[in-house]
């Protein structure tokens, strides 16, 4: 029987895109050491640089001014199939919105198959058109999802606000971003499960919007969540390729 001892209470947040940034090794670490994206940082500058197996994509993430567009950058090069693109996230948006990015990104299965429709999976959870504006938005009115401009220079703009606060996160993407990368972060955003963190770390802003229930849970819940998520991955790279990757090594520690 699992005593208080071996329990550690936790927060856990909705709507999940007000749940706050999280840790950054729940992106840089299986693309690390699932999809050996390797590293060019340098340790002196608080900065990574992942850039994947084929030298065509690279991710970024340069800690400045929360408010900065481009905390997180992924940016993937021209190919003789599809034109370059590119992808920012600002610093509190929660990494479990980026990573289903990164994930989608790196799936040996490659893209699914028939068409993707960013806005599919948010009609499904009840977003609406609200009065002047186009795209859709969550039932709430927090976060707003939106295709801007004309075929082959839009962008797709996704903006979590408040009226009391300025603008919370906001994830911009070059019209050349595949669809179903971009429809894997919608169905993120439109999944009503909360996200757990930590209750000292629970966001200032929009309190008056969430709901936050916590709980105590087993501490190893906690302690492995990441090391389950990357054998995770690597099961999935395994099904798909028949080939397992290399063995995970440790956590190289935290990327800020």
């Amino acid at each position: 029987m699992t005593g208080v001892s071996d329990t550690v209470e936790q927060a856990f947040i909705a709507p999940r895109y007000l749940a706050g940034t999280g840790d950054p090794g729940w992106i840089t670490q299986p693309l690390h050491r699932v999809s050996g994206w390797s590293y060019g940082h340098d340790p002196l500058i608080p900065r990574v640089l992942l850039t994947s197996p084929d030298q065509l994509t690279q991710l970024r993430l340069a800690p400045g001014d929360p408010d900065d567009p481009d905390w997180w950058t992924i940016r993937k090069a021209r190919t003789a199939d599809h034109p370059a693109w590119a992808v920012t996230f600002q610093s509190r948006t929660p990494v479990e919105i980026i990573a289903a990015f990164t994930d989608a990104l790196t799936d040996p299965d490659g893209p699914p198959t028939g068409s993707s429709d960013p806005f599919s999976a948010l009609q499904d959870a009840g977003w609406e058109t609200p009065r002047h504006f186009g795209g859709l938005a969550s039932p709430d009115g927090i976060t707003r999802v939106e295709q801007l401009g004309t075929p082959g220079s839009d962008l797709w703009h996704i903006e979590t606000a408040v009226i009391r606060d300025p603008t919370i996160w906001r994830a911009v993407f070059t019209g050349t971003t595949p669809l179903h990368l971009i429809t894997a972060v919608t169905h993120a955003l439109a999944d009503p499960a909360p996200i757990m963190r930590d209750p000292r770390r629970i966001p200032g802003w929009a309190r008056d919007r969430m709901t936050v229930h916590t709980r105590h849970i087993p501490s190893t819940d906690v302690a492995f969540a990441l090391e389950r998520r990357i054998s995770a991955l690597a099961e999935r790279h395994h099904r798909a390729t028949g080939i397992a990757p290399a063995p995970p090594g440790p956590a190289r520690g935290r990327t800020r």
